[in-house]
């Protein structure tokens, strides 16, 4: 590995520095993140567009996320990429090197994708500055400090690219294909989505039977929605069946049609809420270890009507976001142990409760959900809301 980097080193010496070009006709934007990251790129994407009307954009994109970017929202082209499958890299390399390669590739969140965009012949790479081990940046040619001040990740993500900030994202402005048929929910309809990618995120059960009522007491049809692997939580929410459940039968882009179509959506900070928001749906985000600075409130989704609700916690104590310490970020990244109980301490590497999640209240949750509906139905009739 030494006598690589100390190759990599002199090649990249040799080769010479050439900038960031003023006007890239072809830009790459190497990644593998997750699918709330990955729709958080929006903001990068929408302000590539906005400088470089001209350009083609490349994204690479996990194979499971690819649906939704059929459309090629702001005429990105996105294209399949898995570290696993060499497959995947050969498509990238045919848009890549037989082409002259990229003017500018950016690469967020984890810099070790610098070195997919040196195999695809990109020019002039940019990363965030502190990813760890220094293997990773060998082939970065320029590094972007992280914000000093709370900076939503949209907006990190975005600083990667030269050039003005785009505008807010609009309501309808994402363009979904259409999906396989399945059949919609009687409206108007609540999707609330019970899953997480860790039971440190999940609500109590009871809390999301007593709001599933409250909804449709007000006339909002509720819908449960989770993973595949997750039909159990409906059922401890939900154990007489009352309710229209999609866990597990729909696929993303189904997923997408059902948010984009509904009054409302629900859930933990997870890729799904992130989905709702960028389909332009109301959406309450209850925040248990995440962090609502980083994933809530960011300018450009600032359009959208959203709530996010998180109970103060002193374990949320953890500094760390990609690898790097940023000393704003308050967030936990700790696994879930039954056994471990609660943490006492900063180096606590499990949590045995998610006792974050328990103190987002019932009555909070109910009370954001009655605001966005009541916002979404006097936007429809154009009239002024409630105080």
């Amino acid at each position: 590995m030494l006598l690589a980097g100390s190759i990599a080193k002199l090649w990249s010496n040799w080769r010479g520095k050439v900038g960031y070009p003023a006007d890239p006709q072809r830009i790459l934007v190497a990644h593998h993140l997750l699918l709330g990251d990955t729709l958080m790129l929006s903001a990068l994407l929408s302000k590539l567009r906005h400088n470089h009307p001209q350009a083609e954009i490349i994204m690479a994109c996990p194979k499971a996320i690819l649906p939704l970017y059929a459309g090629k929202p702001w005429s990105v082209q996105a294209i399949a990429y898995e570290p696993r499958d060499a497959s995947t890299l050969l498509a990238l390399w045919r848009r890549g090197v037989p082409r002259g390669g990229f003017d500018l590739a950016l690469v967020p969140g984890d810099s070790r994708y610098s070195w997919l965009a040196r195999a695809l012949s990109s020019r002039h790479i940019v990363a965030q500055a502190g990813d760890m081990p220094a293997y990773k940046n060998w082939f970065v040619d320029e590094q972007r400090d992280w914000p000093e001040t709370p900076t939503a990740l949209p907006e990190i993500f975005a600083a990667l690219a030269h050039g003005e900030d785009a505008p807010a994202l609009q309501s309808g402005q994402w363009p979904l294909v259409a999906c396989e048929p399945f059949e919609h929910p009687a409206t108007p309809y609540a999707v609330l989505h019970l899953g997480a990618s860790t039971a440190l995120k999940l609500w109590p059960a009871e809390r999301w039977t007593a709001l599933a009522q409250a909804l449709l007491d007000r006339g909002i049809t509720p819908v449960w929605s989770t993973g595949k692997k997750e039909v159990s939580l409906v059922a401890a929410a939900d154990p007489q069946g009352r309710f229209r459940c999609y866990a597990g039968q729909l696929d993303l882009l189904q997923l997408a049609h059902l948010l984009r179509d509904a009054s409302l959506l629900a859930g933990p900070d997870t890729g799904v809420t992130h989905l709702g928001k960028l389909l332009g749906t109301p959406t309450v985000t209850l925040f248990g270890p995440g962090s609502e600075v980083l994933c809530a409130h960011s300018p450009f989704f600032g359009n959208t009507p959203a709530i996010a609700l998180a109970a103060p916690m002193a374990c949320r104590n953890q500094q760390r976001i990609f690898r790097r310490s940023i000393n704003w970020v308050q967030r936990c990244g700790r696994g879930f142990d039954l056994a471990a109980g609660t943490p006492s301490s900063t180096t606590a590497a499990y949590c045995g409760q998610a006792l974050c999640m328990a103190g987002i209240s019932f009555d909070d949750t109910l009370d954001a959900c009655l605001r966005l509906l009541d916002l979404s139905q006097c936007h429809h009739l154009n009239i002024e809301p409630s105080p």
